[in-house]
């Protein structure tokens, strides 16, 4: 299989693309970008660490919150490890931190 970097060639693809949108399309548009890191260095990044889809899917919601009413400033891509423990559903009986633990039938409270 074609890997590069350990990237697919889904993610080297859209990855070309994003750089062909730097050197064509972007000297046009301008730059007033409202968030740091640009959103082609944000798609970057996003596709190195997360993949094609992952990665994709951020840049995306990224391209989504740039609009005159959306946010500004500071918005890295999210480390891999934040991602995937957001994303682990809770097991059952195991406590969590910020959950209280429950009783199970036949115990004292």
């Amino acid at each position: 299989m074609f890997r590069i970097a350990g990237l697919s060639p889904l993610a080297h693809l859209l990855r070309a693309l994003v750089y062909l949108y730097r050197w064509t399309l972007s000297p046009f548009v301008g730059w007033h970008c409202r968030f740091q890191p640009t959103c082609s260095c944000y798609a970057i990044d996003a596709l190195e660490k997360h993949g094609a889809i992952r990665g994709g899917w951020l840049t995306l919601r990224r391209l989504g919150r740039c609009h005159p009413w959306g946010g500004s400033g500071w918005d890295p891509v999210p480390d891999p490890v934040a991602a995937q423990a957001a994303a682990t559903p809770h097991r059952c009986g195991a406590p969590e931190k910020g959950h209280a633990a429950v009783a199970q039938p036949g115990e004292k409270p």
